[in-house]
């Protein structure tokens, strides 16, 4: 008889082994009807998983994080019988769950199109109506790969052959199609109601340039149809932000194939970089950093000693020079521990902070290469601070202090905090590692943050907190991220003498706030819709006369405020006044400076917005000192999209 304990910590008594579904029958049809899995003493089942022992029970329904998984593996399994039914000939391979949705890859004779894209859909529409029952049988070994060779399906008996022998292997099977799975999925094709294929790409079997070629359908499914359309709504509004679209509108930056990875900053865009760049250099000094600047190349000898050679050289540029060969810096740590170790420090100085903005390059992958947010050539504020293990909570506390200052000045105020402790895989003492965790975890602590802990991800030398910023649409960006490390130091022999005249390994810091500035400033670009606050926007104004007796009034007004630091152009084309008004509104730039024959008979000028507010006349010096206070208030009111 078993005991079944529930979340709540009732329990309920069956005469007889019992399912998961059963037991959701017997609380209610309502959760019977919901119920996709179970979870049972903590593991994920199906719902046709027999209870024979007292245990405890979590039903799981799509409100879960693991029931929305659960549905979009089972989706991807969907497609896959729909693809085997409309075109036999296809192989089926791997369908994993992502991000937001699913894809499966298939081996087939021709690339799919956007007509059979439609026709898979429908297919899969038809047989999520069927409701067809989802069951699970176990095989072994050799049973299931003579089943998937008699199917034709090779690719699915290679995947059995790696599979270690004493594995048990699920099955399961919808309608006609069956496939090779550990699961838990719905517990019928009924379940999946809400879902859509979005695309078809290339995809190299295991992932390996030398193997065939396969086509990847991607796709996404939701609970119900009320949040797959608000996803698509979303992708839609991502769309019209995307950067490589606003930053050819705005004539901010560009890429060409003869510099992969690599940004041709306009000047609109250069001036965009430079708020961003010189607001952090003040970041710096207010907190306490020293700048440096370290060598774009490096012996290989040192990338060895770091540890990078043996963990991230596929991932780096190397060059050669009079026999020796040198690697281009895919990070900036080393070099810092070089100036660090250029002098005996005494513990008395730490902690020491040094900041560059450092240019690293990685061999990206050029298939991952997306605008400016993936690179192969980019710049951080990369900083480093040394000091003792007893300076880490409070190093970390002000970083955190700072961060959060930053993201709000930028017009992100809803931040993530994920902290990652040690992995199975690493180096140090247990009690080293004790400490790290406990100072990281007591600094997010005293700031009273919420935070997701994140067991066993931590780096191989060290715990980390990570920072993910959500934007106006509601999408994550993770962006800074503070990392303690109790090995590079000592592997490239920087010390400092103790208190007790001995010598010691400080600890490093790892910190960044923005990370990769071309990434963030294409996060900025989608996050305002290029409707930059003024303090950021490229250009702030743009005088515009309406006949060419203002030319010189106009050119004057420009050149008073620009001598106040504000980024102030002219448009004196012998245009009519209303279309250079709308070019310049298209252009997102927050202010609109209308001088005409009253204008400059007052000596002001009439200021529109981009939105379309008339803000009435203001003289010269007025508003400068307008304009100034707002740049210093960093107020976001001119970046919202409702102006446009």
């Amino acid at each position: 008889m078993p005991v079944i304990t529930l979340p709540d910590g009732s329990s309920r008594t069956f005469p007889v082994s019992v399912t998961v579904m059963e037991v959701a029958a017997s609380i209610g049809s309502g959760l019977a009807r919901a119920a996709l899995a179970g979870r049972v003493n903590g593991h994920l089942v199906d719902a046709s998983h027999v209870i024979e022992d007292d245990a405890t029970l979590a039903i799981v329904t799509g409100k879960d994080p693991e029931g929305l998984d659960i549905i979009r593996h089972s989706t991807a399994h969907l497609l896959a019988q729909a693809v085997k039914s409309l075109y036999p000939a296809a192989q089926v391979t791997i369908g994993p769950v992502v991000e937001n949705g699913f894809y499966y890859d298939f081996a087939y004779d021709r690339p799919f199109t956007p007509e059979d894209l439609s026709a898979i859909e429908r297919k899969m529409e038809e047989l999520a109506t069927a409701a067809q029952p989802v069951i699970r049988t176990v095989s072994g070994r050799d049973e299931a790969i003579n089943f998937f060779m008699s199917q034709g399906e090779a690719y699915k008996a290679e995947i059995i052959r790696e599979i270690p022998e004493d594995q048990p292997l699920s099955l399961y099977s919808q309608g006609e199609f069956t496939d090779l799975c550990r699961g838990p999925h719905v517990p019928d094709t009924g379940r999946l109601k809400a879902f859509k294929l979005m695309k078809v790409a290339g995809a190299y079997w295991r992932g390996d340039a030398r193997n065939a070629v396969l086509q990847r359908i991607y796709g996404t499914a939701w609970t119900d149809k009320k949040e797959l359309t608000a996803y698509l709504q979303l992708l839609e509004e991502a769309e019209k932000r995307d950067h490589r679209k606003i930053g050819k509108t705005l004539d901010l930056f560009h890429t060409q194939e003869e510099a992969p990875g690599m940004v041709f900053w306009h000047p609109n865009g250069f001036a965009l970089y430079q708020q961003v760049e010189q607001y952090m250099r003040r970041i710096f000094r207010e907190y306490g950093y020293q700048e440096i600047r370290c060598p774009q190349i490096l012996d290989v000898g040192l990338w060895k000693a770091s540890g990078h050679w043996d963990n991230f050289q596929e991932n780096m540029f190397f060059t050669a020079s009079e026999n020796r060969e040198y690697a281009v810096k895919p990070m900036n740590c080393p070099g810092h521990v070089q100036v660090f170790r250029q002098h005996l420090r005494s513990y008395r100085e730490l902690p020491i902070r040094f900041g560059e903005f450092g240019t690293c390059h990685r061999n990206e992958p050029s298939g991952t290469l997306h605008g400016i947010m993936r690179v192969r050539s980019f710049n951080q504020d990369d900083g480093h601070i040394f000091c003792t293990e007893e300076q880490v909570q409070d190093e970390v506390t002000g970083f955190i202090t700072a961060l959060r200052r930053v993201y709000a000045d930028f017009g992100f105020t809803d931040i993530q905090y994920k902290l990652s402790t040690r992995p199975a895989k690493r180096l140090g003492a247990d009690a080293v590692w004790d400490k790290a965790e406990a100072a990281l975890t007591a600094a997010l602590e005293s700031q009273g943050i919420d935070y997701v802990l994140q067991p066993g991800e931590g780096a191989f030398y060290g715990p980390k907190i990570e920072f993910a910023l959500k934007d106006a649409i509601g999408r994550i960006w993770q962006c800074g991220t503070i990392q303690v490390d109790f090995m590079m130091p000592g592997r490239l022999g920087a010390e400092y003498v103790g208190e007790d005249n001995s010598r010691h390994v400080p600890v490093m810091l790892h910190r960044a706030i923005v990370g990769s500035l071309e990434r963030f400033i294409g996060i900025l670009i989608e996050h305002h819709a290029g409707y930059f606050p003024l303090w950021l926007a490229p250009v702030q104004a743009v005088v515009l006369n309406i006949t060419d007796r203002q030319l010189h009034y106009a050119s004057a007004v420009c050149e008073v405020l620009n001598t106040q630091g504000l980024r102030v152009k002219t448009d004196l084309r012998n245009e009519k006044i209303g279309f250079k008004i709308r070019e310049h509104t298209l252009q997102r730039i927050p202010y609109l400076l209308i001088v005409g024959e009253k204008e400059m008979a007052s000596n002001t000028v009439s200021v529109r917005t981009r939105s379309g507010q008339d803000l009435g006349s203001l003289d010269c010096s007025e508003l400068a000192h307008t304009l100034a206070r707002e740049v210093a208030s960093r107020a976001a009111s001119h970046s919202l999209v409702s102006e446009d």
